[in-house]
């Protein structure tokens, strides 16, 4: 039986999604690794927590977007983020 991670997620794991999904450089690769969503599910959380139009942009923005896969990317990325992006505190990958 498929248990249902999204619901079982806080508001702070929530918020913090959708912060790393409207990241250009973050992956869903690397939103996996950290909270165990694929990329459909990371869809699926978008879709329930934004508003329809502010879901029609970030998948307009997602779709195509190759730093968006990590197998789509040059091996001249070796970084999740920005190099010009603020620190993020509750992010278990930096601190790895």
């Amino acid at each position: 039986m498929k248990k249902n991670r999204i619901k079982d997620l806080s508001i702070e794991e929530i918020d913090r999604i959708v912060e790393m999904a409207w990241e250009d450089r973050t992956t869903f690769d690397s939103i996996k690794a950290q909270f165990g969503l694929s990329e459909g599910e990371v869809i699926k959380l978008m879709r329930r927590e934004m508003k329809p139009s502010s879901w029609r942009m970030w998948r307009a923005r997602v779709q195509g977007r190759k730093t968006k896969h990590a197998h789509q990317r040059g091996e001249d990325v070796d970084r999740f983020r920005c190099s010009r992006q603020r620190p993020i505190n509750n992010n278990k990958i930096s601190k790895r």
